[in-house]
């Protein structure tokens, strides 16, 4: 069974066609640029792989949010988010129309998390949150193995976080100002310190990247008491930096107060990089193709006097 995968980010779009066993069969990275010109361009690029590879039997979509994901004629619109042009845009007509094929949708982030469960550093764990730290901040969130989704999917990225002493920026989100994403995505840093953090060097790199940890494990700290995960991954360009994660699990102590007091919380291995690296969100886009499948599969006929066929 061939499946398409689209990982929708801010700043690319990465297309792939796969299986559910997590293999890529091909890959292709195009630019974020307008609605229109990318998604034509997403599909020219799965229809050339289908004609090499297969026909698709369902396409997986991890978009960048916020999302509308409720079922109806508005599932796969994207709502207020800050990337210029794309509000409302639609994620999924495009693609079903052209290929006439159940498409599955999440948030790239819970895409990430589905694949590291099945796969990557939350293997085996049935409660997990994984957060992504590059152009934006955002998490996903599983719960007994699902996907954590209400009205809308988590935006944990936009929650409240306490300012670090001394710290006087304005943050940078639209919306809120300084909430976590406009304290301490990559943007947020580079604003801060007039260059990306990867730049900066000597004291000046020491201070930002200590300031980031602070502001994450106080992110993490709120899903903890909200959510109780067994576990953080924390994935994107941001977290790539040398020891970032050490100091965010160095704060998250001081923040939790030894409360509740689990040991699982003071364990190195709690707050931890992705498993599967940048092919986290790519990989739980073939989970989210799968998914669309199984939905789209006949209830086997219930025999008489039995439980089902």
């Amino acid at each position: 069974m061939i499946l398409g995968g689209v990982e929708a980010g801010g700043t690319k779009f990465i297309c792939l066609v796969g299986d559910d066993d997590g293999r890529i069969i091909a890959r292709r990275r195009l630019p974020t640029r307008g609605p229109a010109t990318t998604l034509a361009e997403v599909i020219a690029t799965l229809r050339d792989a289908a004609a090499a590879e297969g026909p698709l039997a369902a396409i997986g979509v991890g978009a960048f949010g916020p999302v509308d994901l409720r079922p109806g004629p508005t599932q796969g619109r994207l709502l207020s988010t800050p990337k210029a042009g794309w509000s409302g845009a639609d994620l999924v007509g495009p693609l079903r129309d052209a290929f006439g094929v159940p498409v599955a949708i999440d948030t790239d982030v819970t895409a990430a998390a589905l694949a590291e469960g099945r796969w990557g550093a939350a293997r085996g764990l049935r409660d997990h949150a994984y957060m992504t730290v590059g152009t934006g901040i955002g998490v996903g969130l599983i719960a007994n193995g699902r996907p954590v989704r209400g009205l809308v999917h988590p935006e944990a990225g936009h929650m409240h976080v306490p300012r670090m002493p001394g710290d006087r920026f304005p943050g940078i989100c639209p919306f809120h100002g300084d909430c976590l994403e406009g304290m301490a995505a990559g943007p947020a840093m580079a604003a801060r310190w007039g260059m990306p953090a990867e730049e900066l060097t000597g004291q000046a790199r020491e201070r930002a990247i200590d300031m980031e940890a602070g502001y994450l494990a106080a992110g993490v700290r709120t899903l903890i008491y909200v959510a109780a995960p067994g576990r953080v991954i924390i994935g994107g360009g941001v977290a790539a930096l040398p020891g970032l994660l050490e100091r965010v699990r160095a704060h998250l102590a001081r923040n939790l107060g030894d409360y509740p007091g689990l040991p699982e919380h003071a364990d190195p291995g709690f707050v931890r990089p992705p498993g599967l690296g940048d092919l986290a969100g790519p990989k739980g886009t073939l989970l989210l193709a799968a998914s669309a499948v199984a939905q789209e599969a006949p209830v086997p006929p219930r025999t008489p006097g039995g439980r089902g066929g």
